[in-house]
């Protein structure tokens, strides 16, 4: 692994400084949670905080409808390697097109290449087999840190994954070492094995969650929290609990009632008793980042940097 340039203070023992730190300091930065709790917004916005820290940082999205071009004010990928600000890239993917350019990369000699993207059982393979997918969009991510990429973009320092959904998370990582326990010889195996240590190595990949204070969001992160450390023995860098509604002041308590105050009231509950509860479920970090009234696009881009290089300012946790 090369060693990270420009990435912040540490402290004495060593160990990141701070959490943006800790996030500079990785290859792969995995981004998921529930759909509809901003984890594409969360993932936009730590691609420019660490490209504004000094980092080389692609983002990987695997949505074929392309949702992070429109928060980044670029065209869209259409699988291309896009420039999207300094220091900052965007690449749309399609996982079976992701694995078919594996195996041409692998196979090396186009004549055979071609022979075998074009058998019925490569194809019977490709779509049906558990995982192989998935690992090929990880796989995607470990060819370009070790330098495979593009002209583009040969080496980005950092790869941040806008992930599926928090259901899929444990699929999404565990599918390097279930397809390395079936296919235990020739290229894809061995690929495989490679792709699975990549995402074992906290020292080169970590784990965001991303939830709203609500119940059922909520309780997905704290299963998603159970399976990574169940199944595959490893832990978030941080949950981001995203929306929240500003507390309930002082003088809101005094102005009468009415429908909107009710609503606030309400809402601010249900945030507080979630929150509560993924505290004792979860000893890590949590970063509170505040529900803001900004339609999708570069402005909301801009306020959610703000309120989240504040929060990861925190220290990083123990992760080792």
């Amino acid at each position: 692994m090369r060693e990270p340039e420009g990435v912040g203070n540490t402290s004495r023992s060593g160990a990141p400084a701070s959490l943006l730190d800790r996030l500079a300091s990785l290859q792969l930065v995995v981004v998921t949670g529930k759909g509809g709790v901003g984890k594409t917004l969360v993932s936009a916005t730590l691609g420019r905080l660490l490209a504004s820290s000094g980092r080389s940082v692609l983002l990987m999205e695997i949505d074929p409808r392309e949702s992070l071009h429109h928060l980044l004010d670029v065209a869209p990928s259409g699988g291309e390697i896009v420039p999207a600000a300094p220091g900052l890239f965007l690449q749309n993917l399609l996982p079976r097109q992701v694995l078919d350019e594996l195996v041409r990369e692998r196979l090396k000699v186009g004549v055979l290449a071609r022979r075998v993207l074009a058998s019925p059982i490569y194809q019977h393979f490709a779509e049906g087999a558990p995982g192989l997918k998935e690992t090929g969009v990880l796989g995607r991510a470990l060819r370009l840190v070790e330098g495979h990429g593009p002209r583009a973009l040969r080496r980005p320092d950092v790869v941040i994954l806008d992930a599926p959904a928090t259901g899929h998370g444990v699929s999404l990582l565990q599918a390097p070492s279930l397809v390395a326990d079936v296919v235990r010889s020739g290229p894809v195996g061995h690929l495989a094995r490679q792709i699975a240590a990549f995402v074992a190595d906290r020292q080169r990949t970590g784990i965001i969650i991303v939830t709203s204070a609500e119940e059922m969001p909520v309780q997905e992160t704290v299963e998603l929290i159970r399976g990574l450390d169940s199944i595959l023995e490893l832990r978030p860098e941080m949950v981001i609990a995203n929306a929240l509604y500003p507390p309930f002041s002082a003088a809101a308590r005094t102005a009468g009632k009415s429908p909107a105050l009710e609503l606030w009231r309400h809402r601010r509950r249900i945030n507080d008793t979630q929150l509560a509860r993924l505290e004792r479920e979860w000893n890590g970090p949590v970063a509170r980042v505040p529900l803001l009234p900004i339609d999708g696009g570069p402005q909301l881009l801009k306020a959610a940097e703000s309120q989240l290089r504040s929060a990861l300012h925190g220290p990083a946790a123990e992760n080792g």
